[in-house]
């Protein structure tokens, strides 16, 4: 149980940030040695799973890598590539995004089937049937993480309204909390119930039991996704949610407001950003005419080679299994294919 505030670059607050702490904007040889490495891969057919890092002659990216992965595990948390040339097309762009991510880390599965990749848009379904995601709507999503070690997160087409991206440090989130009502934040670092909406590993439960904060060798964890708590309470085997989980949750929430930074992401932008540290939120939105030509953003959850340790809770979750695997793997040096 963790009792004492975090002191780190990523607990931060949004409102401290200037863009230049943030934004890399890449200067255009960098995206055409990409943009040359993606198109003569598209030009050989092959797909994303027959691609990996080594296909892709990306020499002059080698320090901005690096940069990019110190960022992400020991810096803010985040970063923001600026000038992705999006209007080279779909294909292109998830070319981009694969080989990026492959030079990063390793790509991640993000739902029971074991898509590596996913388009975040409205597919015009709603939340009635249990098994569609909110990612999958237009409405606001509320703060969250997604899974493995980082998100990834391109976009394509800007929304017509709407559609803000907000991202929150965790850590400043909880600091706050401990020093406001240290019981509430003793009730986070307790087990919640979340629904797996259909994405449960098998043979597992179609729920998890996991804290919103887990405090382990030296680092502090976060998982949260207050709907998927909220919808956990149909399964009558989950305990009823307390008054002091609410109000935990009240105040986290409120807290994630007053703490986030917001932007709206332009196409060719790509956000990489911790799990573990780092929520993120969407306002909502609005497309024009024809959903497929509406806000389409482009994610791929990836596993970093200098990622920090995990607790033994989160091998068991769908977030974070894959990442927990990797530590118990032996060390494989990048390139490697997925």
């Amino acid at each position: 149980m963790l009792e004492k505030t975090i002191l780190l670059p990523s607990a931060w607050k949004g409102g401290d940030l200037y863009e230049e702490d943030w934004i890399i904007d890449l200067p255009d040889p960098l995206v055409e040695e990409l943009t040359n490495a993606a198109k003569l891969l598209h030009g050989r057919g092959l797909s994303l799973k027959q691609a990996n890092a080594g296909d892709y002659r990306l020499e002059s990216w080698q320090s901005v890598l690096n940069e990019i992965r110190e960022r992400i595990e020991g810096g803010l948390g985040f970063t923001l590539l600026r000038g992705l040339p999006a209007e080279n097309g779909l294909d292109l762009a998830r070319l981009y995004l694969w080989g990026l991510g492959c030079h990063l880390g390793f790509p991640e599965p993000q739902d029971a089937v074991g898509n590596l990749m996913h388009d975040v848009k409205d597919t015009g379904n709603d939340l009635s049937d249990s098994d569609i995601r909110l990612y999958q709507t237009n409405l606001a999503l509320s703060y969250h993480n997604d899974g493995a070690d980082a998100f990834m997160l391109m976009c394509c087409h800007a929304a017509q309204r709407g559609g803000e991206t907000k991202l929150v440090s965790a850590l400043s989130v909880f600091n706050t909390i401990l020093e406001c009502r240290p019981d509430l934040a003793c009730v986070l670092q307790q087990p919640f119930y979340f629904d797996a909406r259909g994405q449960q590993r098998p043979n597992s439960p179609l729920f998890q039991r996991v804290p919103v904060f887990v405090y382990h060798e030296g680092y502090l964890n976060v998982l949260y996704k207050r709907e998927y708590i909220e919808s956990a309470q149909r399964f009558p085997e989950v305990p009823e949610l307390t008054p002091q989980q609410i109000e935990a949750m009240d105040m986290m929430d409120r807290l994630c407001d007053e703490l986030a930074l917001g932007f709206v992401m332009k196409p060719g932008d790509l956000i990489i950003a911790n799990n573990y540290e780092l929520l993120h939120a969407r306002s909502a939105f609005q497309n024009g005419g024809m959903i497929k030509e509406g806000r389409h953003m482009l994610r791929l959850w990836i596993s970093l080679p200098n990622a920090r340790p995990l607790p033994a809770v989160f091998g068991d979750t769908r977030e974070f299994c894959h990442s927990y695997a990797r530590r118990c793997e032996p060390v494989v040096s990048l390139p490697l294919r997925v």
